[in-house]
């Protein structure tokens, strides 16, 4: 068994990108996400052209990422799978450097991560490198969800996620939690799921399956 999980809006209460554009960037950042919403741009256009309109220091970055709240039950859902031994990768079609410190408030920057790649050059102009991107990817994103569930150890795959990028890997995980636009897209095609709030709803839910893998391994020995 293994856990992956989406960060923005699954680990957090807001979506970091978001809340960095609202505070550090023009206005027009919302003209690239409504092309995106349209469907005149592929998300991750969409995210190379929001970072490069960023407009502040390494320090102030810092600053406004240190007001992005996490989930407070996501740390001892953490602290959960270390106990039982169960591998949880973060998957983000967020910003690697935006999640490395939310995270680490939390001393959970050790979480293994895949990400998009934020980079600031010499002149101060913050961009996006997208190693993950796939092609094709049916999300479009700068990280193809979908192809890291088949690159980990074998095994169930339970998948927690919230939004458009989480589509494609909830249609390929065995257990999906989700909520917001990810509930409304299982639903509407007909992928099973566990509707959740936050991670101690996951957890309670993930207690009866672990007692069974505990009980047969004990029959095992």
């Amino acid at each position: 068994m293994r856990v992956v999980c989406d960060f923005d809006g699954t680990i957090t209460r807001r979506d970091s990108l978001d809340y960095v554009l609202s505070r550090l960037a023009p206005p027009a950042w919302e003209a690239v996400e409504a092309a995106w919403l349209s469907g005149d741009i592929t998300a991750a256009q969409c995210m190379r052209q929001q970072i490069a309109m960023i407009e502040a220091s390494v320090d102030r970055l810092d600053s406004v990422l240190d007001e992005v709240e996490l989930d407070p039950t996501f740390a001892p859902f953490v602290d959960l799978c270390d106990a039982r031994r169960i591998p949880l990768l973060v998957v983000s079609d967020g910003v690697d450097y935006f999640i490395r410190r939310i995270l680490g408030r939390e001393r959970l920057n050790y979480l293994p991560l895949v990400a998009n790649r934020l980079v600031l050059d010499d002149h101060g102009a913050w961009s996006l490198e997208q190693p993950w991107s796939q092609a094709p990817c049916t999300a479009a994103s700068g990280v193809c969800k979908c192809a890291t569930l088949s690159t980990g150890p074998d095994g169930p795959v339970i998948y927690i996620g919230d939004g458009r990028s989480d589509f494609c890997a909830a249609g390929q995980a065995d257990l999906v939690f989700a909520k917001g636009a990810l509930a409304d897209h299982c639903r509407a095609s007909g992928i099973a799921f566990q509707p959740f709030e936050a991670f101690d709803d996951v957890a309670r839910a993930l207690t009866p399956i672990l007692a069974r893998d505990a009980d047969l391994t004990r029959e095992r020995v």
